[in-house]
């Protein structure tokens, strides 16, 4: 193993560690926008259901 190995390895591996950290997070934020996202229109959706069922409830009465 020659000298250069020394740097080498470790380098590598911070870079992929640097790499690694970049995606991850982006990934992650990713997700957490569409959750919140599909979360807002799960409300939506729902609030629309409500408001139908109250007209309803309201031309029966």
């Amino acid at each position: 193993m020659t000298s250069s190995h020394i740097l080498f390895i470790p380098g590598v591996m911070m870079v992929g560690m640097f790499l690694g950290f970049i995606l991850g997070a982006r990934a992650a934020r990713n997700n957490y926008d569409l959750q919140a996202k599909r979360d807002s229109e799960r409300e939506a959706a729902r609030a629309a259901r409500a408001a139908k069922k109250a007209a309803e409830s309201e031309k029966t009465s």
